[in-house]
């Protein structure tokens, strides 16, 4: 691709967004497909929240009738009772893990397999400006992140909730003076929980902004392990890698210790008002103004209250981790493609002829709008012809294809497939007539025959073997271990440039596509794989239309035409014996490739 590209760091990525609770809400619409699992969950929440609370009622029994009554009646029966609850509590229990549980699970992964799905959907160019490790962070650090939280923060924090509402008001019923002298703490609890909670929520964001730059730098480092190790960087690498790791841990660290004063606040505060309203309660026991089971039941739920208020504190935190995550997912999710179908797209005229034309075509990259690399581009290429493209480095060629493939719209003119306006149809429509062959062929981490039914998943086995033989690729596969059932390795390692190009090869002639696009699929060959190769193509491109990047003189020979490119604009046309007695562009680049060779 001619165009450069600017990388967004996940840091700038994520400036300036709002980060509060309410992205949590949006997850919630992905939960209404299963309601009844919600309710259920809800339910099993209520009663176990009932059955601590009702704990309470027992104790004050217990104590009243059962140890100052000297009543061994009543002490089995409030006995029994407890051991009722404690199993309805065990029950309410199970079903609430389980069931938010299962919820957490299924809310990711349906999250999961949406933006996964956008993310095949977005242009080449949305990932100009993005990191790859980024994106995949999003899919899996970011959503393991929210699973974490709905599996158990959610839920903690709605029994935290239900513990602390229900105890209130029993507090309240139970003696409302010690309730008051309670309730007048709350303000200075308030306080560090909004100040420390806007700090985790900043600290959390950052921390997963620095996760993902993490992930950013192992994915780049892996995918170009020859590089590096050619290179002997390893050790460099690793210290850069020490130091981006280093840094998301102290800012983890950071964020764990504010969590950690959050929670230390409220404890403090909230526990060291139960050992004053225990002192105040137990003059009032003294003093008859109320018995030895309501100071014990109003301590257990002063207990329970102030449990459910810490618990808040420290769920708090993790809310806002989710709250991050959720953000940097649904920015994700909420980015529209540049290249879509449009409201009514127009049908391609049956049968697929493959003629392409650019109208007064102008176009530059949306990473660098003020640098156009094509300057109003006029040409056609008719049904069945072979047309190549041949122009220095820069000179807009891969672009073309770009275009052809509507990876990106121009900023002005037209392109036009079969003459129809290639954004006035649906690109998955205008991409299944067109074949690719790249100069660096992409093989997926499968078997020869995965790789080569990509271009048309519903072909056969006979039909795949097929397109084996006529990319001259069965005299390799077939000597493999497993032959064509043999796993390729990443990236098809286990393969050479040669062979991989032939699995390039043989894809596309399965696909059998009306226009076939060649990016130089030689250049990087030796004599001997070039030569296999060419025949390949010579039998890909046979009767169909075809347009050719081309580096090498062998390939522009065999061309109905050549078009040489200059700095966005053809500048001659016509075939290699006119243009060789014109001693222009191509003349020069001609002789600059034979004097190559003859030193070769």
């Amino acid at each position: 691709m001619e165009s450069g590209s600017q990388v967004m760091s996940p840091e700038a990525a994520g400036r300036g967004k709002s980060r509060d609770l309410r992205h949590l809400r949006r997850l919630a619409r992905y939960l209404a497909p299963y309601r009844l699992r919600v309710v259920g969950a809800v339910v099993a929440l209520v009663v176990a929240a009932a059955s601590v609370l009702s704990l309470g009622i027992g104790l004050r029994y217990l104590v009243d009738s059962g140890f100052a009554g000297d009543n061994a009646s009543a002490l089995d029966h409030a006995l029994e009772a407890v051991l009722v609850v404690i199993l309805a509590l065990a029950v309410a229990t199970y079903l609430r893990a389980y069931l938010v549980n299962w919820l957490g699970e299924r809310l990711v992964a349906d999250l999961r397999e949406q933006i996964y799905a956008h993310v095949l959907r977005l242009s080449p160019a949305f990932f100009e400006t993005r990191r790859t490790g980024e994106v995949i962070s999003r899919l899996t650090t970011d959503t393991t992140v929210i699973q974490t939280v709905m599996s158990m923060g959610i839920t903690q924090a709605l029994r935290n909730l239900l513990l602390l509402l229900g105890g209130t008001v029993l507090l309240t019923v139970t003696n409302p003076r010690l309730t008051g002298f309670i309730l007048l703490v709350v303000p200075v609890v308030v306080v560090p929980i909004v100040v420390f909670g806007r700090r985790v929520r900043h600290l959390s964001r950052l921390a997963q902004d620095k996760i993902a730059a993490v992930s950013s730098h192992i994915e780049e480092t892996v995918n170009a392990i020859r590089t590096v190790q050619a290179f002997t960087q390893e050790e460099r690498e690793s210290r850069d890698f020490v130091t981006r790791s280093e840094t998301a841990f102290l800012t983890a660290a950071r964020r764990a210790r504010a969590r950690a004063l959050l929670a230390a606040f409220v404890i403090t505060l909230v526990f060291g008002a139960i050992v004053v309203v225990l002192w105040i309660g137990g003059h009032d026991v003294v003093a008859g103004r109320i018995t030895p089971g309501q100071l014990s039941a109003f301590v257990f739920y002063a207990a329970v209250v102030a449990g459910a208020f810490g618990g808040l504190s420290d769920v708090f935190g993790d809310l806002q981790r989710a709250a991050g995550a959720a953000e940097r997912m649904f920015e994700l999710l909420d980015t529209e493609p540049a290249i879509t179908a449009p409201p009514n797209p127009l049908r391609l005229p049956e049968p697929p002829r493959g003629k392409v034309t650019f109208e007064r075509v102008t176009f530059a990259y949306p990473s660098h709008p003020e640098r156009p690399v094509l300057h109003g581009l006029d040409f056609s290429v008719a049904a069945g012809e072979t047309v190549a493209l041949v122009g220095p480095s820069g000179a807009g060629k891969s672009s073309v294809f770009q275009l052809i493939l509507r990876f990106y719209d121009p900023g002005s003119g037209r392109v036009l497939f079969d003459d129809v306006a290639v954004n006035a149809v649906d690109p998955v429509a205008l991409r299944a007539r067109i074949g690719l062959v790249p100069q660096e062929p992409v093989i997926f981490s499968a078997d020869a025959w995965t790789n080569i039914r990509y271009g048309r998943p519903d072909a056969s086995d006979e039909e795949v073997r097929a397109a084996a033989e006529a990319a001259l690729a069965t005299e390799f596969l077939d000597r493999l271990p497993d032959g064509f059932a043999t796993f390729l390795g990443e990236k098809g390692v286990r393969l050479s440039g040669g062979q991989r190009q032939r699995i390039a090869i043989a894809r596309a002639i399965l696909r059998d596509p009306a226009l076939l696009l060649l990016d130089e699929a030689t250049s990087a060959l030796d004599a001997e794989s070039e030569r296999l190769v060419q025949r390949a193509l010579e039998r890909l491109m046979e009767g169909r239309t075809s347009i050719v990047i081309a580096h090498r003189l062998a390939t522009v020979q065999r061309a109905d035409r050549i078009l040489v490119m200059e700095e966005g604009r053809i500048v001659e046309q016509g075939r290699h014996r006119e243009l060789m007695a014109r001693g222009g562009l191509y003349a020069r680049l001609a002789e600059l490739q034979f004097r190559s060779v003859e030193a070769v």
